[in-house]
């Protein structure tokens, strides 16, 4: 009889960016409740340092609160020293961190929205699973899970710009599995529509509309990101890499 798959992660370092709040909040929660010490790295450090505390309390894992911004490549360097510095290691990193700001038409899409856009949901996730992805290839290995988004295969007006940087995080996921395996495994989430705290601001009669589209006919809470994220984490997808893993309710 063959072993169930682990998603044991005792003794591992999870490194979450953009892990104070949404889905990030949710996914550290689930990677500390699996074992792992983990880093929740944001903008806000009050916001990190809250979480932190919480998750020591509920779960008995350490968890260190650092301030970044994953658009600036500083303090992407500054981040992953710190992690080395006070861990020794990083075994698992999630690039969750993502903006996509609204914009009335297409062509009040400006440099500045774009570069910012692109900055923090492609060019730092790019940089620092390379930083931490060198790293684990000449230690022990590791596994890098990046979150992309539904709209990278089928993007509508209203987020072009977040919808080409998460097609290429699509794209450096492919990539970046063959440039660090065999050691490091790297896959992706895709996500599609989850009730975060962004969903406050929907108008309800529209979102039941749209929702009406899925094949489960609502919305993803925050928590239903965390399997496949946890999945990816450990060892029972040890077989898979360079893989997008779609968690969107059947979006059409």
């Amino acid at each position: 009889m063959s072993a169930m798959p682990s998603f044991d992660l005792t003794g591992k370092v999870a490194l979450v960016t953009g892990g104070s709040r949404g889905l990030g909040r949710a996914i550290v929660g689930g990677l500390a409740a699996a074992g792992a010490d983990v880093v929740i790295a944001s903008r806000k450090l009050e916001s990190c340092e809250e979480l932190a505390a919480e998750v020591e309390r509920e779960t008995g894992r350490r968890a260190l609160p650092v301030a970044c911004h994953v658009g600036r490549w500083d303090d992407l360097e500054r981040l992953v020293e710190t992690v080395y510095g006070e861990w020794g290691r990083v075994d698992v990193l999630v690039n969750n961190a993502g903006m996509s700001p609204v914009y009335d038409s297409l062509a009040d899409v400006g440099e500045e929205l774009w570069d910012k856009v692109l900055n923090v949901n492609l060019r730092g996730p790019f940089r620092l699973a390379v930083l931490v992805g060198e790293r684990m290839a000449a230690g022990d290995g590791g596994s890098i899970v990046n979150v992309s988004s539904a709209v990278s295969y089928r993007p509508t007006p209203d987020v072009l710009p977040y919808a080409a940087a998460k097609a290429g995080v699509n794209a450096i996921t492919h990539g970046l599995a063959h440039a660090f395996g065999p050691k490091v495994r790297v896959n992706a989430v895709v996500p599609g529509t989850f009730l975060t705290d962004v969903a406050r601001h929907w108008d309800p009669d529209w979102f039941a509309g749209v929702a009406e589209t899925f094949a489960l006919k609502r919305g993803g809470e925050p928590e239903e990101i965390v399997g496949a994220v946890l999945y990816f984490a450990a060892a029972a997808s040890s077989y898979t890499t360079g893989a997008l893993l779609d968690v969107d309710g059947g979006w059409s």
